[in-house]
This record gives structure tokens, C-alpha cells and sequence, in this order.
């Protein structure tokens, strides 16, 4: 199961079953702001549990298949939605949808108090290699966002708002980062609510 390929940043929604591939769409580039819900696609995620989505395969964290659905709703661009499912999840990946969430929504501050909860996610080292790629040519310094190998969250909010306010013009760039950072957290969660990691690995704590 590839699911997203690092070493390509590429992106295979036949990879996570085909109740959740019927959802996803790989060339999708929400908008940095809330952009607009899909109605035709809140039926069809309304109508989906973590027993439907995971139903070609084992569920062994439901707290990890339930942030699959956290990140499904903010995929069709329901922030609501996706808030509702997010602050119900008390790890710190809940903590980094949320904070997703509200960076979308335009609360710059609340995004930047999720994020500080989220801590050190295990997802940061790989975002940040993809990031880096991504802005190498572009511009933007890649320090703005890169801390070592590791992703700085509050850059990103930042450079967000600067291009949603119009005082950047790096708006293109940011969008295709931030679906980066969809599809290599939505890929952790269903690896770890499928039971697809590489031992060892450990359960998250509450954050």
C-alpha cells in the first residue's frame, strides 16, 4: 500500500479502500480560507462511519480512523463538520486538525493554540522534506518554514495569512503545501488506524 508516495509526493486515494477513494480526490487544491462547502459531497461523507470506511480492512485505533474522517470533511471543505469530529479526539493529532481547521477558517491566533498543543508531530520531519522540495526555486526561504528537518507550524500560519490578506503573492505555492499537509496526515492516521506502521511504534497520548 503506497497511499502517499514521499519519495514521488505523490497522492493514490485507491489506496485507503473504496469507500474513502470515492471521497478523495487526488488534484483537489482547497483554498487557504474556508472556500465552499460541496454540498453534493456532505451526503455521501454524512453516510460514512469508521466501521464503513475501514469495512475492507481492520480497524485497531478508532480514534485514528475517526481523524480520517476529520480530515475527509475538511477535504470537501466542511469546516464545521470537521471541527465537530476534531475536538472530540484528545490526541495531538486531533490537536493538528483542529488546528488545521481554524487556520483555514481565518483564526490565525486559535490555529497557532492547536498547534502548541499538537507539539512535535511525528508527521513533521516528512512534511518538512516535502515542503522543502516545494519551495527550493520558489522564493519563498525555506527557513521561514524548516527548522532543521522538522515543520514549523506558526511559520506556515503566517505566511497563510500574509497571502490571504494579500501582503504575499506566494498564495499558488502555500495552497499546494497545505494539500502536502492533508495528504501526509490523512495517510498517518489511516496507517495507524489500519495497523499499517513500521514497528516500533506507539500510541499517542492526550494532548
Amino acid at each position: 500500500m503506497a497511499g502517499f508516495d514521499l519519495n514521488l509526493m505523490t497522492f493514490h486515494p485507491a489506496d485507503y479502500g473504496p469507500i474513502l477513494a470515492g471521497l478523495l480526490d487526488a488534484g483537489r487544491l482547497p483554498e487557504l480560507g474556508p472556500g465552499r462547502p460541496d454540498p453534493e459531497a456532505q451526503g455521501l461523507v454524512d453516510a460514512v462511519t469508521p466501521d464503513r470506511a475501514f469495512a475492507h480492512t481492520i480497524v485497531v485505533d478508532r480514534e485514528m480512523a475517526r481523524a480520517c474522517l476529520a480530515g475527509l470533511w475538511l477535504h470537501h471543505d466542511h469546516l464545521d463538520r470537521s471541527h465537530a469530529v476534531s475536538q472530540t479526539i484528545h490526541t495531538t493529532t486531533g490537536s493538528y486538525w483542529h488546528g488545521i481547521m481554524h487556520r483555514r477558517e481565518g483564526d490565525y491566533p486559535n490555529a497557532k493554540y492547536w498547534f502548541r498543543r499538537t507539539g512535535d508531530h511525528p508527521v513533521f520531519s516528512d512534511l518538512a522534506r516535502s515542503a522543502g522540495r516545494l519551495t527550493a526555486g520558489s522564493g519563498v526561504d525555506a527557513e521561514r518554514l524548516i527548522a532543521g528537518d522538522r515543520w514549523d507550524p506558526y511559520a506556515f500560519v503566517d505566511l497563510c495569512q500574509a497571502c490571504v490578506v494579500g501582503r504575499s503573492d506566494n498564495e499558488s505555492l502555500c495552497r499546494r503545501i497545505q494539500r502536502l499537509e492533508w495528504e501526509i496526515l490523512f495517510d498517518y492516521c489511516y496507517r495507524r488506524a489500519a495497523g499499517v506502521v513500521t514497528p516500533p511504534e506507539s500510541r499517542e497520548v492526550a494532548s
